[in-house]
């Protein structure tokens, strides 16, 4: 089983591995299928789910929605993080002129309530920021962040592929924290580990989300150098440690003391079922060291 983890002091408590739902257009299952997918998660401990609304060409939010609207006693179950702020051209958007972000105030709260009618939940228990916009007023989206606590709508706020100093502007306006920062972290793409973004979850003791842990598949299928040398030493360790190499990829993030709470995308039970098995591997840090030099290329300095 999967446990809790507080994302925040004064946050809520999410599954310690997130479902993520962002291909599930993709998977080609019926509503049943979903359900049983979702309530073979739920049994695992996996109770958090991670959505944005552009998610499918906006059209995964929706096929969630129909589980709960068929089996709406599994709301109670679970916890439901969602995104906004990318405007994506689309024919289910035909109003969106241009590909680009949208962080007003007007924006924000229209795609809150349009993820709550298409999810069919009354509240989303934490709303990100999707990405960080460059025109983004930062007293319209802490106006907008009140506006929905205030009625009830979103629980929880936090931000996604933010920055420490944009996470800091936007928190400097808010009287209530932001309570992860949702960032692209893997053993090919170590870059949060270097620009801050987990020393700051550290100091306020926030737990960062990690989105694609495993690389897009790179991990096992990427022909360039770095993939190639980090997959050969994951295939020797995850030897040493009777482990696959997907659960050792997961293992070597849940190592690091920010507390990343890795995001699955698979649908197949299978596959998030063998994932919850990182938590069983004790990495030494000679190991997770070895692991960094062959991403890097060469040992630390």
């Amino acid at each position: 089983m999967v446990a809790k983890i507080k994302m925040h002091p004064e946050g809520p408590e999410f599954s310690r591995m997130i479902f993520g739902a962002w291909r599930m257009a993709d998977w080609g299952l019926s509503t049943n299928d979903n359900q049983k997918l979702i309530e073979q998660s739920i049994e695992l401990g996996i109770t958090t789910f991670d959505h944005a609304d552009i998610y499918g060409d906006y059209q995964c939010e929706a096929l969630f929605g129909e589980v709960l609207k068929q089996a709406p006693q599994l709301k109670e179950q679970m916890e439901i993080v969602t995104k906004c702020g990318i405007k994506l051209t689309s024919e289910h958007r035909p109003s969106h002129g241009f590909h680009r972000y949208d962080t007003s105030y007007e924006h924000i709260i229209w795609s809150a309530e349009n993820s709550l009618k298409a999810l069919n939940i009354d509240a989303i228990d934490c709303l990100l920021i999707h990405r960080h916009d460059p025109l983004m007023n930062a007293d319209e989206v802490a106006r907008a962040f009140s506006d929905l606590k205030q009625q009830g709508k979103v629980k929880h706020f936090g931000v996604s592929n933010h920055l420490p100093h944009q996470f800091n502007l936007l928190q400097s306006r808010l009287d209530f924290p932001l309570v992860t920062n949702q960032v692209e972290v893997s053993i090919l793409h170590t870059d949060a580990m270097y620009d801050g973004s987990l020393d700051q979850c550290q100091q306020l003791n926030v737990a960062p989300m990690a989105w694609s842990p495993l690389a897009q598949g790179r991990l096992f299928t990427g022909t360039d150098e770095q993939s190639k040398r980090v997959q050969v030493k994951l295939a020797e360790l995850s030897s040493h440690y009777g482990v696959t190499v997907d659960q050792l990829a997961y293992a070597w993030l849940l190592r690091h003391p920010s507390r990343i709470v890795p995001i699955t995308g698979s649908g197949k039970i299978e596959r998030v079922a063998s994932a919850i098995k990182a938590f069983d591997v004790q990495m030494s840090d000679d190991h997770w060291f070895e692991i960094l030099a062959a991403s890097q290329g060469h040992e630390v300095p």
